[in-house]
């Protein structure tokens, strides 16, 4: 697996991690290291392009789960408790102002869907698009 980041300026500075290859068992710790370091050196909008990401396993729905959780920690939402967050990830009403992903394949959509991520993680199949949505 290979990243590659790049900074986009847009409302917020938005970290782009443009992974290659699967995040999976095998690789979901370099990507957890990654991203990790680039929330220590400042990174608090992150957009995961997964245009070259044919799979995502389980292990790296957690790693995405962990990073979000990550940067909600490091900004909260001053509008809103921790309970009104999992009230609206419930209703579907909460999508996280952190975290985004960018065009997603077939399996991977399904894991997202199937894990319930989708709730509160919005993706995209367009860069610019995505972009704004910070």
């Amino acid at each position: 697996m290979e990243i590659k980041v790049s900074v986009e300026q847009a409302r917020v500075p938005i970290t782009i991690m443009e992974v290659h290859g699967n995040i999976d068992s095998a690789t979901y710790e370099a990507f957890k290291a990654k991203a990790n370091e680039l929330i220590r050196n400042g990174a608090r909008y992150i957009l995961v392009d997964l245009t070259q990401v044919p799979f995502v396993s389980s292990s790296g729905l957690r790693v995405l789960h962990n990073i979000l959780n990550e940067l909600r920690i490091l900004q909260p939402d001053a509008r809103l408790s921790e309970m009104e967050i999992k009230m609206q990830i419930t209703k579907g009403q909460y999508k996280s102002p952190h975290l985004k992903l960018l065009n997603l394949s077939k399996e991977t959509r399904i894991a997202f869907e199937l894990s319930g991520f989708y709730l509160f993680i919005e993706t995209f199949s367009d860069l610019q698009t995505a972009l704004a949505a910070f």
